[in-house]
């Protein structure tokens, strides 16, 4: 398996400007985000505090982004990653049944993640999960409930029930769901995960589910649950100067490690943590 000498987490200012840094110090890595790059920028009317490009939209600098990362042979990997480990003295980075390495890891996940529902973080690990594929195995002839906040989550709810022996499916949005037969659709507002050292129930705001497993399938988890022993404060990744995680090796930039959310500063700390990603692997030789 390759082991990359960066990972890079979110294809926003600051993830994409690490990525052209790393590329520009010679460095091996891979960048995770959206096909999209970030629906955050799509979504703004008109931006003029960004250096250099006044007056344009956010859809019109997305483009200007692109032809940077195509200038640079930059590529985008659009993955989600479900979870991060540190392994000593590298990373691994989990999609799904899938496995990536990396020297060292970037950060730049943004704000949009939703809140936990009450007592998702305490029961992390203890039937509450993020990737329905990869622990579908622990599930076999049991039961199930996903709770699913994008269409992608069909496919995986889909996968389980092949395997449990029934599976709940609460939708997070509205639309058709293309489920398999023997999904049971509980439309119903998840409220609090309970159990005992193990999952047992999920109350929703009109009924209660006995399960003995959840998955959580969300476009993004927040940073403290996405790498664990990750240091939150105020509800961001706490960094300093040189957007240093407390985990060796770990660096973080742009919205996710505090105000003020605009592009050019997320940007600026996607430089500082790529140059401080090659100089940390340049003193590790």
């Amino acid at each position: 398996m390759e082991r990359y000498d960066i990972a890079i987490v979110g294809s926003g200012p600051a993830g994409l400007e690490a990525a052209i840094n790393a590329k520009i110090r010679n460095k091996s890595f891979i960048l995770f985000g959206s096909k999209d790059l970030t629906t955050k920028l799509l979504k703004a009317p008109k931006v003029n505090n960004y250096l250099g490009f006044y007056g344009k939209t956010g859809a019109e600098i997305k483009g200007e982004f692109e032809k940077h990362l195509e200038f640079m042979g930059v590529e985008l990997t659009p993955e989600r990653i479900n979870a991060i480990y540190s392994m000593g003295d590298y990373f691994a980075l989990m999609v799904n049944e899938k496995m990536y390495e990396a020297k060292t890891v970037i950060l730049a996940t943004g704000m949009s993640y939703s809140q936990p529902l009450k007592g998702e973080e305490e029961f992390l690990g203890k039937g509450v999960g993020y990737c329905a594929t990869c622990d579908a195995p622990l599930y076999k002839g049991k039961v199930v409930t996903v709770v699913g906040y994008n269409k992608e989550a069909e496919e995986e709810a889909n996968y389980v029930s092949e395997l449990a022996a029934k599976l709940y499916y609460v939708p997070m949005y509205t639309g058709e769901y293309k489920l398999n037969s023997n999904i049971e659709i509980v439309e119903d507002k998840p409220v609090e995960i309970l159990g005992d050292d193990h999952v047992n129930k999920l109350v929703l705001s009109k009924q209660e589910l006995i399960t003995d497993g959840i998955f959580v399938l969300k476009d993004s988890v927040s940073p403290g649950q996405l790498v664990p022993g990750l240091q939150i404060e105020d509800g961001h990744i706490k960094v300093d100067r040189s957007m240093k995680t407390n985990l060796k090796g770990c660096f973080a930039a742009g919205d996710c490690v505090g105000k003020p959310y605009q592009y050019i500063k997320s940007a600026g700390e996607g430089l500082v943590a790529a140059l401080s990603a090659v100089s940390y692997l340049d003193g590790n030789r």
